[in-house]
């Protein structure tokens, strides 16, 4: 027997240009008893196809189920959110923007070499009494004239 139209029929089929009419030719082809031994490997595919036709498949009750489930409304449940969880991420992002800040002075410092004799020399002025005119001391002396005219007669009289 001839076989020459189901294999141009796969042939088709493995291009993708076949219809579901040859497509059904090929499954009933295939769901028969003798096949030659060159088209027997592709019979398992086919008769996969038929089989599954044949198996159960789902009710309309599955499908009521289904659409109940998706229909079904659930309550939205309001959260209560606080000011403080509002800002978090704010506050996350501005520890990390001080971290940055403080590891970059700190790099800073250890790096350069002239800041670190200007520290030295800025403490060691600290440390050292300052000579000269003191501020508060000329500041007091011009806010107590009042109290410098009230204090001269006391001061008479202990003489």
């Amino acid at each position: 027997m001839d076989y020459k139209y189901i294999e141009q029929l796969l042939e088709r089929y493995w291009r993708c240009e076949t219809s579901l009419q040859e497509e059904e030719i090929l499954r009933m082809f295939f769901s028969q008893e003798d096949i030659p031994a060159a088209l027997l490997p592709y019979r398992h595919l086919f008769a996969y196809a038929q089989s599954e036709k044949t198996e159960e498949v789902l009710g309309d009750d599955f499908d009521r189920k289904v659409l109940g489930r998706i229909e079904e409304e659930e309550p939205v449940k309001a959260r209560v959110i606080t000011m403080r969880q509002r800002f978090m991420p704010l506050f996350k992002a501005a520890a990390v923007v001080a971290i940055f800040l403080t590891l970059g002075n700190a790099m800073q410092v250890a790096f350069s070499d002239g800041d670190g004799r200007q520290a030295v020399s800025a403490t060691a002025a600290v440390e050292k009494p300052q000579e000269g005119p003191s501020v508060a001391k000329a500041d007091s002396v011009k806010g107590d004239t009042l109290q410098h005219k009230i204090q001269s007669p006391v001061s008479t009289l202990t003489k």
